[in-house]
């Protein structure tokens, strides 16, 4: 579906200067935004909080071809209104600079199988609803939402305003995106719509920050290795959960809880870097809902199911097979292929024949693998299930565990 067209709207950087100096100027959108001086105008914080308003609505429109819907409008501009100092800041210079700051990247797991699954216009509903709530967030948190990838949202901490809590404030920001999830997916179940899930990874480091593209078009924006590195850890995140680096971590030492360390090869990495997962952040009260997925019943079997790799959300077209030894309703321990590596993703096809049907778009991520007397042994999470498939695998689970030993 084609994008509409972007209304014309002046630069932030305009738009401040023609309020400080109490100039009228025309915003685009039927009135004009005026200086402090005037009687009928603004100040330049709100100047600049509408023109941000106008920029996050023009890129949810560019990423899902349809506007926001008007509650998620008034939930943004509600935020903005409230939103730390430097939500309302005036954007930076055009000079590019070297600066430390926290990277968050945000991914949907398995959005794909809900695109194959549903009809245009309720997967662009989908997505611009979990858009819209998620630049709420991250603008209440003071973070800068750099770019929609798709189904990827990136937002930067220390950029362009540089702060002494950025790393924090990016961690609070993951911390209640994840928890709204849980809200989001409350409000699917009463319209009969799929579930969504999210993985993040945050990173902090230097990166370089500024303006880049030419006289047509340019946009704020980082770049570097620390950004790249950001979107490694994002992939290694499952469904609910927040991967931070170590540099991250140690900003956040004493203010969250987190997991065990976990050290993994990262492309660009010559040796083996550590992450840590955010459980909770216990001065705000916060509890990341993850830990509640894995607690499900779960049975002995041996049923025969297909898999393919999944590379850069692109399911390859080989396609192998194994055999599911033990079934929960998130997840299965079974019997693979040689070569099936640890955290890759993969696309599952289930024989459910017990009643009455198969799961052919259940996305899972590898969680670990091991050999055993020559077989050939690997555990797996669900990063993303249709609502029919969701439905037979509970199913399947709750008829075998009458007659199963549990586990």
């Amino acid at each position: 579906m084609p994008s509409p067209p972007s209304p014309q709207y002046p630069s932030p950087r305009n738009v401040s200067a023609c309020a400080a100096a109490g100039i009228e100027y025309p915003n685009g959108s039927g009135f004009l935004i005026s200086g402090a001086g005037s009687d009928r105008g603004v100040t330049m914080a709100q100047a600049v909080s509408h023109e941000l308003l106008q920029r996050i609505r023009d890129i949810i429109a560019a990423e899902t071809g349809v506007d926001p819907s008007p509650e998620v409008l008034e939930r943004l501009q509600a935020t903005l209104a409230t939103a730390p100092d430097q939500a309302a800041a005036t954007p930076p210079a055009a000079e590019t600079s070297s600066r430390e700051v926290t990277v968050l990247l945000a991914d949907l797991r398995g959005f794909s199988s809900i695109s194959e699954a549903y009809p245009v216009a309720k997967v662009l509903e989908l997505l611009n609803r979990y858009l819209g709530r998620m630049c709420e967030i991250a603008v209440r948190n003071g973070g800068t939402i750099d770019k929609f990838m798709g189904d990827s949202i990136m937002v930067l901490f220390g950029a362009p305003q540089q702060g002494d809590d950025d790393a924090r404030r990016a961690v609070t920001c993951a911390a209640q995106m994840q928890i709204a999830m849980d809200e989001v997916n409350r409000e699917h179940a009463a319209l009969k719509l799929p579930e969504l899930f999210m993985g993040i990874g945050i990173n902090t480091g230097r990166v370089m920050a500024g303006l880049l593209g030419s006289e047509l078009h340019s946009e704020y924006t980082v770049i570097g290795d620390e950004v790249n590195f950001a979107s490694r850890i994002e992939t290694f995140s499952l469904r609910g959960q927040v991967l931070v680096s170590e540099s991250t971590f140690e900003l956040c030492r004493g203010y969250v809880a987190t997991a065990a360390p976990m050290d993994v090869h990262v492309k660009g990495k010559s040796k083996p870097v550590r992450l840590h997962e955010v459980l909770a952040i216990p001065s705000l009260g916060l509890q990341l809902p993850r830990q509640e997925v894995r607690k499900s019943p779960r049975v002995e079997v041996r049923i025969p199911f297909t898999y393919q790799p999944v590379i850069d959300k692109i399911v390859m077209p080989q396609v192998r097979t194994g055999v599911i030894l033990d079934l929960g309703y998130h997840g299965i321990f079974a019997e693979v292929e040689p070569g099936l590596t640890t955290h890759s993703d993969i696309r599952l096809g289930l024989d459910l024949s017990l009643v009455g049907g198969r799961a052919d778009d259940v996305y899972a991520k590898v969680l670990g693998t091991h050999a055993n007397k020559g077989r050939h042994m690997a555990s797996m999470e669900f990063t993303s299930v249709s609502v029919p498939g969701n439905a037979a695998i509970r199913q399947f689970v709750q008829t075998l565990i009458q007659g199963s030993p549990t586990k």
